[in-house]
């Protein structure tokens, strides 16, 4: 009945290229443009691969610390690969049964959490 159509988080004033080095640099996501007129609010929207997440500028800026998206991720080693390589704690988590998990914070502090099914 519902599928979701996409994520937002978000970031401080100003973090449009921070959110491009990770979300886009580390992540592989392909930037999209807003609409014009959400632009004039700032932040930056990003998909790929059948997600979607809207990065919204928030003043003052709190990041996500508990919620956060979870992101199934069909190659789940690469993807903790390109995050540790870029200098990301990955923090692993065998507690979902049926998954293998790890989360790990965006260069903002956002929590975000990577996933897939076990073999």
């Amino acid at each position: 009945m519902f599928t979701l159509h996409h994520v937002q988080l978000a970031i401080p004033p100003a973090g449009e290229d921070r959110a491009r080095g990770f979300y886009g640099d580390v992540l592989g996501l392909d930037e999209v443009p807003k609409p014009s007129a959400l632009a004039t609010r700032g932040g930056v929207w990003f998909r790929g691969g059948g997600l979607e997440i809207h990065l919204g500028v928030e003043d003052p800026f709190v990041p996500a610390r508990k919620a956060h998206p979870g992101i199934l991720a069909h190659d789940l080693e690469s993807v903790r690969s390109r995050l540790t390589d870029a200098g990301f704690e990955i923090r692993p988590d065998g507690l979902l049964p049926g998954f293998q998990r790890f989360y790990v914070d965006d260069c903002f502090g956002n929590r975000l959490e990577f996933l897939r099914p076990s073999p």
